[in-house]
């Protein structure tokens, strides 16, 4: 996700799935203004200063869960989403980050309500989207 106010609409409309190794927060995918019509997964992975204090420790962090993800089998729905690790996931084994995050996509609801705009009420999350190839740049 790029920009704070990306951050603050999942923020403001997301459901959040709290479990020991993380919590997260997920709110259904849209294109931004002016973008084609492309379901995926954009997640943003935050960690605070506060949770782990060492700049090692969070990108430790970052890099497994965002590795974790990259290979869940089934790949993502199509959403946008905030993870905020905890500091368990550095000591958690990788298959347990993995097994705790297909358990809250699971427990995600699969209809994420819509406010204002024209939502149009509420709009199912539609099959798991596998892992574009190309680099989030463009470039290769």
């Amino acid at each position: 996700m790029r920009g704070d106010r990306e951050f603050r609409k999942v923020r403001a409309h997301g459901v959040a799935v709290r479990d020991p190794l993380f919590t997260l927060r997920v709110a259904e995918y849209r294109p931004r203004h002016g973008e084609t019509w492309r379901p995926r997964a954009i997640i943003g992975i935050v960690i605070s200063k506060k949770t782990l204090k060492r700049a090692v420790d969070r990108n430790r962090a970052r890099r497994r869960v965002r590795e974790a993800l990259r290979t869940l089998p089934g790949g993502l729905p199509p959403c946008r989403a905030i993870l905020l690790p905890n500091p368990a996931v550095l000591t958690a084994e990788f298959a347990q980050v993995q097994a705790a995050l297909i358990r809250a996509l699971a427990r995600a609801p699969g209809r994420v309500k819509g406010r204002g705009g024209n939502s149009g009420g509420t709009r199912a999350v539609s099959a798991p989207v596998t892992p574009d190839p190309t680099p989030a740049g463009g470039r290769e």
